[in-house]
């Protein structure tokens, strides 16, 4: 996106427009049955009150539900529900002890600490950390099933069904039935259109969504490495992790070589373009010969991409190919404990307990029927890793008013326990959609879900349901106040760490470039992934009011300077290797400096004022790539 296209609509427009995710129905149907089951066995058994326990650990399973492998999925999982559960032993307990409110508040306060610091650790630690604290809510004033204690185990129970549920069926073996093996054709797909596109107004955005697609295999091949199996099949577990890593790595290749021609404004042949398709289609079938055409590239970058997808024909097929690239340094043990004794996460762990300390003050000394939904609501609206506070705050309240507006009218129809049992897995399937969708979507769902499962403990009747219209407003009202306009962090906190991240990235890349010829894999993964968690920030921020809006389209410029800098890294990679470039030492420094003075200028919270353009024509091959990257640069720095 340029920075014409973020201008060419206000702010409210583009915080309004949701995605057009793809329906995930196996997810959908997986998330109706997880929570019409447990209901419908607890009414059968007359425990509905463990029954809407089971269901809400189903919800919470369903929420943290992803297409990836079974380990990974039920590790993703169960740290989530394992941190529900204990929150919800806390707040029941609370409640069983008859705490005041005093009590209450000061509980409630230090476990939204512990909450808003392992939710800052990563998207992990930011689930387990929001189900903590919005369980110790509930658990806080739910009705306590007999005996009180066992609200709590129940949690597990409803999200191992839904973990069953996902196992694969069939004949496991097939190359589809691998999530890690999906991935990888999706990957290859992406690739496919961006070289389709290469050249024309589009190759930008495929080349952001080819990005995302390997960002998604790296998480899902990440860890396969930490896997244990029989010792009967660990040779053939070993080789086809081998050979699915090599297929990886080169498509990590042949992604560089095409970012580079994006740079460079050179398409390639269609019969070429085509070929990332049928190695998708070859992996989806196990493997197979997939020709490449001998179209005798004519620039290094072209050459690069050639070598790059002759070797992912080769790993395809089965047969063993040198790539040149070295593998990722080992994860560090210790990252999750600096993580969360970070200075980031404590400074989140205290803006999350400053909110639900005010939110339980203001509930302790105004009568609130349901008082555990103000500090539940902060719980979601703070989640780190969703966006604008700001946009969830306004979003939450608006889709609190639909939700509530929907409920009311179904209630108006029919109270009938299994009809309810209905209507919650029907807005628990809609849920995984409405996620993806947009946070105000999954708002409207998941507000009719929460009602109902109430409803069905016997708490809630249709009259009681709009004060918690008031609950939300509230509770977001004192999240903008005390957790967004009042605290000290300002929105250039979340951009411009992301730009500085980038560009450091983009250095190591670089330097990694002019030692080898070609950069360690992980280098270049980092590089474009850091690029990628800067785009989505200032994106995010493009749909903020001002001023975190204008200070986005500011920074926005920088990005794409930044974006256009990997794809002339990436091309000259490919003449040092196979154009026979030595590097001008001259033109290192110059391009050094620049993101030298980037970064100075991200930290001193000062974005470039002068607009640097893309190059509007194809790059001419014998001039250094990274000549014309330091002066677009230099273009994007200077200032008067």
């Amino acid at each position: 996106m340029s920075s014409s296209d973020a201008s060419s609509s206000p702010w409210w427009a583009r915080a309004a427009r949701p995605a057009r995710p793809p329906v995930p129905v196996a997810l959908m149907v997986r998330a109706a049955v997880g929570m019409a089951v447990p209901l419908a066995v607890g009414l059968l058994a007359h425990r509905l009150d463990l029954g809407v326990f089971a269901g809400l650990g189903a919800m919470h399973a369903t929420m943290n539900d992803r297409v990836e492998p079974g380990r990974l999925r039920a590790a993703r999982i169960g740290t989530a529900v394992l941190a529900s559960a204990l929150g919800m032993l806390i707040g029941t307990a609370l409640q069983h002890a008859d705490a005041d409110g005093l009590v209450l508040g000061v509980a409630l306060t230090l476990t939204a600490f512990a909450s808003g610091a392992l939710s800052a650790t990563g998207p992990r630690g930011s689930a387990a950390g929001m189900l903590l604290l919005v369980s110790a809510a509930l658990g806080s004033g739910m009705p306590l099933p007999q005996p009180w204690w066992a609200a709590a185990p129940m949690l597990p129970v409803g999200a191992a069904f839904v973990v069953l549920l996902g196992l694969p069926a069939g004949a496991p073996n097939r190359p589809t039935a691998d999530p890690r093996n999906r991935a990888l054709a999706a990957a290859y797909d992406a690739l496919g259109r961006t070289l389709a596109d290469l050249g024309g107004p589009r190759a930008a955005a495929s080349r952001q969504v080819l990005t995302a697609r390997l960002n998604q295999l790296q998480d899902l091949l990440g860890t396969s490495r930490r896997n244990r199996r029989d010792p009967g099949d660990q040779r053939d577990h070993r080789d086809r992790k081998d050979r699915r890593g090599r297929m990886y790595e080169a498509a990590l290749a042949a992604t560089e070589a095409a970012t580079g021609l994006l740079w460079a404004r050179r398409p390639v042949p269609p019969e070429v373009a085509e070929v990332p398709n049928r190695l998708a289609a070859a992996v989806r079938q196990g493997g197979g010969e997939v020709a490449v055409p001998d179209w005798r590239p004519d620039t290094p970058s072209r050459q690069a991409l050639d070598v790059a997808l002759r070797a992912a024909a080769d790993t395809v097929a089965g047969r063993d190919t040198r790539l040149g690239t070295a593998p990722a340094p080992p994860p560090d043990p210790w990252r999750l404990r600096v993580r969360l004794l970070s200075r980031g996460s404590v400074r989140y762990g205290l803006r999350v307990a400053l909110c639900i300390a005010v939110g339980s003050a203001i509930t302790a000394n105004y009568p609130l029927s349901k008082s555990y939904w103000v500090p539940m609501t902060i719980a979601f609206v703070l989640k780190p890793d969703l966006g604008s506070v700001f946009l969830r705050a306004v979003s939450r309240s608006v889709g609190t008013v639909l939700g509530v507006a929907v409920t009311a009218a179904l209630l108006m129809v029919t109270t009938d326990e299994w009809a309810l049992t209905a209507m919650a897995a029907l807005c628990v399937a809609l849920l995984p959609y409405a996620t993806a969708a947009h946070y105000g979507l999954n708002t409207v769902v998941m507000t009719p879900m929460a009602l109902v499962l109430l409803q069905l403990g016997g708490q809630s009747s249709a009259a009681e349901f709009w004060p918690r219209v008031l609950d939300t407003v509230l509770a977001s009202a004192v999240v903008l106040l005390f957790g967004y306009l009042l605290w000290p962090e300002r929105p250039r906190h979340r951009i411009e760490p992301r730009l500085v991240d980038a560009a450091t990235a983009l250095r190591a890349y670089l330097d990694s470039v002019l030692r080898n010829g070609s950069a360690q894999v992980w280098l270049r993964r980092t590089a474009y992934r850091s690029l990628a968690d800067a785009r989505r920030e200032v994106q995010q921020g493009l749909a903020e009011p001002p001023p975190t809006g204008r200070l986005a389209e500011r920074w926005l410029p920088a990005t794409a300077a930044l974006e256009r800098l990997g794809g002339a890294v990436a091309a000259f990679a490919a003449q040092i290797r196979y154009g026979g470039r030595v590097p001008d030492p001259a033109e290192v420094d110059r391009v050094r400096q620049a993101l030298d003075e980037l970064t100075a200028a991200a930290r001193a919270h000062r974005p470039p004022t002068n607009p640097a353009a893309g190059p509007t024509a194809p790059h001419d091959p014998t001039r250094s790539a990274l000549g014309r990257a330091a002066e677009e640069l230099e273009t994007l720095l200077r200032t008067g």
